[in-house]
């Protein structure tokens, strides 16, 4: 047996050790893309594998403050039979820059199982230092602006503090002339989240909205001589209907703002320590303006409205084929612009041509340059009989908007030569209306006749209906559906009755919370013991009496009980099991011979009451 259990652990060990192995290494640099001039910025490089001898770059425009830290984390996951495993290894420098300009810290090497593996390089912008009383420090944090960004009271945060700018890539278009919207925040306060409130509807404009990183990262703009952290908020893309000047509206964000509390200072703890508070302030982007020019009158036949810059590649798969045998032909649509308008080119096929739908390949990618990617139309058709024939040009026009002119893209003649297929000669003269014909075969000269002999003929069954089980077949299914009819409504009307149901259930619940209470006291639990038979006991009252639990008391129950013609007595033990219980959890200490003797005596009560109040 252990022979065994060693190869199945050394089985599993190999197959962990391949699915820790199968992950191709990623060595990354990562840094912030803009810091503050002195300020301290962290360098992590981080890498997916056990590695050995890190080499830095010379960072001569930055001076290291501290590291490398060296950190690992390991992780093994086994989710429907697949086991998945990650190596983390991370390297912390604590960099200063000294002084302002645009610099470059270059690839770090390191070595991965006697593997030399090089990272990416880093370019970095330092921003002068704000001379104000606000000053951001470096880092990117997500979600938040920096973390040591001036703290604010409530009342003083101005929109010089705070701040949304509508940056339009362009405001003068043409119709279907894609352009960007970006709404762009500037921070000198601590703020914690900032989410859309109210968005213009864009009106006169087909939208399509840019996806946005989970985790937003601040970065630093230098205006008017103060470092913002900046974060982009919303993205969309914008194209034009109609020509004319459209006005895109204010849009509302909400921004929830850390703001440090300036309250009295009462001992040294309350200077020692800051207290602060969420305070939320709705900030207003301004509206713009944009121009779009209608698209020159002299438009052609061909043109559906699509605008951009695009490229057209034809493709035919043979040009000389037999017969029945299926020819491809692909025309592929590439380029940047309103690529969801791209009418499908038509192509003309000659008679005798058989034809399916085309298949339509989409590939477009959205990004804030604007919507590029492919459409690839591909055709199936199989010429039936033999000839040459000749599948005319198509036209794709769209408006280029660098040289403002209509284009027209076109794909060539193809000249196809079909010969003649197996099966004989089907041939017919090119440009005739393709008739098919069959080839008959003679299968025999002689009449085949059916043979009877060995043939036994039998009598014919009756038929089933107007018989007794026919009948029964009907009317049973219909009193079986007749008696649950009558079961299910009268149930139903039952459950509408909801004190009716509270009152029914009443002694399952309790019984239910006594089984929880009775594992309890088997535990030896006590506080939780006495809490479930309390709690057992009024939700039994109240529902068994038809009193919400909120104003549930006990003059009411012994109120409703002396109504309901119940022994006082009863009422008096009720009463002594929800004095026990309440005085029984503040208790220091509670003999577990008592405990048993409370939960007897709680069944008794809830069946007694069962018993003597009438549903």
């Amino acid at each position: 047996m252990r022979p065994k259990v060693l190869i199945l652990s050394l089985l599993m060990s190999l197959s962990v050790a391949a699915l820790m192995g199968a992950d191709a290494v990623k060595f990354t640099a990562i840094g912030p893309s803009t810091v503050i001039v002195d300020k301290p910025f962290q360098l992590v490089y981080t890498v997916n594998a056990s590695c050995k001898d890190l080499r830095a770059p010379e960072m001569n425009n930055f001076e290291i403050l501290a590291g490398p830290f060296e950190s690992h984390s390991q992780s093994i996951q086994m989710i429907n039979g697949k086991t998945t495993s990650s190596v983390a290894v991370s390297f912390t420098y604590t960099l200063q820059a000294a002084k302002v300009g645009t610099f470059t810290i270059p690839s770090a090497s390191i070595v991965v199982e006697g593997q030399k593996f090089v990272s990416n390089g880093l370019t970095i912008k330092v921003l002068p230092s704000d001379n104000s009383s606000s000053k951001p420090q470096s880092g990117n944090s997500p979600n938040s602006s920096p973390s040591n960004a001036t703290s604010t009271q409530g009342g003083n945060i101005s929109s010089e503090n705070i701040f949304i700018k509508t940056n339009v890539s362009k405001t003068n278009v043409f119709e279907q002339e894609a352009l960007l919207i970006t709404y762009k925040l500037y921070t000198l306060v601590d703020v914690v989240q900032c989410a859309n409130k109210k968005m213009p509807e864009f009106n006169g404009f087909l939208k399509q909205d840019i996806d946005q990183a989970p985790n937003k990262q601040f970065s630093y703009e230098n205006l008017n001589g103060k470092n913002y952290g900046s974060v982009v908020l919303y993205q969309v893309l914008l194209y034009p209907q109609h020509a004319g000047v459209i006005e895109i509206p204010k849009a509302t964000f909400e921004a929830l703002i850390r703001v440090q509390n300036r309250a009295n200072v009462r001992s040294i703890f309350d200077d020692f320590f800051d207290s602060y508070t969420n305070v939320t302030r709705n900030v207003i982007a301004p509206s713009v303006k944009i121009t779009v020019n209608a698209l020159p009158s002299n438009k052609p036949a061909s043109f559906s409205g699509t605008v951009g810059q695009f490229s057209m590649s034809p493709s035919i798969s043979a040009d000389q084929v037999k017969a029945n045998d299926a020819i491809t032909l692909k025309i592929n649509i590439s380029g940047t612009g309103n690529m969801k308008l791209i009418k499908t080119p038509e192509l003309k096929f000659p008679d005798g041509f058989e034809t399916y739908d085309p298949k339509i390949t989409n590939n477009f990618k959205t990004s804030p340059g604007g919507v590029t990617g492919s459409k690839v139309i591909e055709y199936m058709v199989i010429p039936r009989h033999a000839g040459d024939f000749e599948i005319p040009s198509s036209e794709f026009t769209y408006f280029d908007i660098q040289n403002k002119t209509y284009k027209t893209l076109r794909t060539p003649v193809y000249k196809i030569k079909v010969q003649k297929g197996e099966g004989g000669d089907n041939s017919v003269a090119a440009g005739t209306p393709y008739v098919s014909k069959e080839d008959v075969k003679q299968l025999g000269k002689d009449i085949r006749y059916i043979q009877t002999e060995g043939i036994v003929i039998e009598k014919e069954e009756s038929p089933l209906f107007g018989t007794l089980l026919c009948w029964l077949m009907y009317l049973v299914p219909l009193i079986i559906s007749g008696l649950l009819f009558v079961f299910f409504r009268k149930q139903a009307k039952e459950n509408s009755d909801l004190g009716m149901v509270k009152i029914k259930k009443a002694n399952k619940i309790a019984q239910k919370r006594l089984k929880l209470a009775q594992k309890l006291l088997q535990a030896g639990n006590k506080d939780l013991f006495y809490e479930e038979v309390l709690k057992a006991l009024w939700a039994y009252l109240s529902d068994k009496l038809g009193i919400p639990l909120s104003i549930l008391t006990k003059e009411n129950v012994q109120s409703e009980l002396s109504e309901k013609g119940i022994d006082s007595q009863l009422y008096a033990q009720i009463l002594q099991i929800l004095n026990s219980c309440e005085f029984a959890r503040y208790a220091p200490n509670s003999n577990p011979s008592d405990m048993g003797n409370l939960y007897d005596d709680t069944i008794k009560v809830i069946s007694e009451l069962e018993n003597l109040i009438k549903k």
